[in-house]
């Protein structure tokens, strides 16, 4: 476990929901990737993102899945692309991602509480 933190640091971390609108290979990571274009809703808008999410995930059956993302980091270089948002999951037993989502449709944009 990490180190307690506040809740008004906690509440720094800005974790919203988006549309996966784009998906398609990465050939270019280090690691094995795929490119998403995540819509976060009017506010936010369009954002991308590179996720090592190959074992579970091809990138025809992304689109339109909702995901959650950290979009208050800096935007960071992941090889010839941009990062600007970080999706985020949890590893299975076996230590690859599965993508964190609602169980249910909701508003692109919605802020984690």
């Amino acid at each position: 476990m990490s180190e307690t933190i506040s809740f008004d640091e906690f509440l720094k971390v800005d974790v919203r929901v988006g549309t996966i609108i784009e998906a398609g290979p990465f050939p270019e990571a280090r690691k094995p990737a795929i490119k998403l274009k995540i819509d976060f809703g009017d506010t936010i808008g369009v954002k991308k993102s590179s996720a090592q999410i190959t074992k579970h995930y091809t990138p025809e059956g992304l689109v339109g899945r909702q995901v959650m993302a950290v979009v208050n980091f800096p935007p960071r270089q992941i090889g010839p692309m941009m990062s600007e948002v970080l999706t985020l999951g949890v590893p299975d037993a076996d230590g690859e991602v599965v993508l964190l989502q609602p169980t249910t449709d909701v508003p692109n944009g919605g802020r984690l509480y």
